[in-house]
């Protein structure tokens, strides 16, 4: 059986499409996974490791992202499986000839994920014109080099803060994953007066109770560096980072980094979900039993797809990051008013918040007549 039928149940998927050019060596895939609320919006993510089911995962958490944050926008993901690290002309070539390949495919907006920038963006513009993320010069509001996810991680831990009574200024907290994502909400929470005190990236990790210059590691990541150059930090391996003790743990990497295998070594009063399906079900289930907070990923890291909505429709950098302020708050403390009401798990709180707006969408949508198994082509 193919794996994309385990997956489809009320919601979707409504189309996917499997892309082959052996001359490129383009091996990709697009889930379309919802679209009562609109067309569909989501990231395309390159790496050499990506699978379909991490595809399909992906774009199901764009779904309740995007249902939750109140977009005109259906859920949707796209995967590469090649090295983002190839040569520009290479890399340029495999992402021309996959937006090639989904040239009519008005379902889905192109927006950038890991492995994917601004300059993709440029090229897909070109091909196609249906994008969002794009260079600031062609109209775009550069969300990664502006910090949109971050900005709207930031407000999260406010709301998280505030309820659990972390101060703030002071607050110690680690970052899984230093790139787009985890460089910007660093920067936002110290400007606040926390500290990060132990960092990763994909070369290796380090941990300073006394806090990183945010700054500085910024500046060696801008030099092609690893965060493991920084001068008289302490070495540690990217696994044993999860035993930094801290106040805020926050993942910003890749996929089920916490799971039933470490998260018993979490030393942490919360995580705050910044990457896309950061953690897996046990490990959530895990924290909950022990009464330690995982705010889901597509509550707290929703600023990058509503950053992306607004350019798409046209708003300003000011009213983007608005919208972005406005709406992680807002949702980020319905979520904790569920999980205290109505005691169940943050996740459960999450989806059953998203479900009741996709519903009641997909109620006007002649869309909820067509059969909910999916589209393959």
């Amino acid at each position: 059986m193919d794996v994309s039928f385990k997956y489809a149940d009320e919601f979707g998927p409504f189309k996917v499409i499997q892309l082959h050019e052996p001359s490129l060596s383009l091996k990709a895939a697009l889930v379309v996974d919802n679209v009562a609320l609109g067309p569909s919006i989501g990231g395309i993510r390159m790496a050499p490791d990506v699978t379909i089911d991490e595809c399909f995962r992906l774009a199901r958490a764009m779904t309740f992202k995007n249902a939750a944050a109140g977009l005109p926008h259906g859920g949707g993901k796209a995967v590469i499986c090649a090295d983002p690290k190839m040569p520009k002309a290479e890399k340029q070539a495999v992402v021309r000839a996959f937006c090639q390949g989904l040239r009519n495919e008005e379902s889905y907006i192109f927006a950038p994920d890991m492995g994917m920038d601004e300059e993709c963006m440029a090229w897909i513009r070109d091909e196609i014109g249906r994008v969002v993320g794009l260079p600031r010069e062609l109209g775009g509001i550069p969300l990664d080099a502006l910090g949109a996810t971050g900005w709207g991680l930031s407000h999260a831990v406010d709301v998280v803060a505030e309820k659990y009574g972390i101060s703030i200024q002071g607050a110690r907290f680690v970052v899984q994953g230093f790139g787009a994502v985890g460089k910007h909400v660093s920067r936002f929470l110290v400007e606040k007066g926390a500290r990060l005190v132990g960092v990763a990236d994909s070369r290796g990790a380090i941990c300073d109770e006394n806090g990183f210059d945010i700054d500085a590691l910024i500046e060696l990541k801008a030099q092609g560096k690893s965060v493991t150059e920084y001068p008289d930090a302490t070495m540690v391996s990217a696994d044993d980072l999860i035993e930094q003790e801290c106040d805020l743990w926050i993942p910003a990497a890749r996929p089920d980094v916490i799971h039933e295998g470490n998260v018993q070594r979490l030393n942490t009063r919360a995580v705050i979900q910044g990457a896309n399906i950061p953690c897996s079900k046990e490990a959530e289930a895990y924290l909950h039993q022990q009464g330690i907070l995982c705010l889901p990923d597509f509550i707290a890291n929703a600023g990058g797809v509503i950053c992306a909505s607004m350019e798409y429709h046209g708003a300003t950098q000011a009213a983007a990051f608005d919208a972005i302020q406005e709406k992680v708050q807002r949702n980020t403390e319905e979520v904790l008013c569920r999980i205290t009401t109505q005691s169940v798990s943050p996740r459960e709180a999450a989806i059953a918040l998203a479900k009741e707006r996709l519903k009641k969408a997909m109620a006007y949508r002649r869309y909820s007549l067509f059969s909910t198994a999916p589209h393959f082509l």
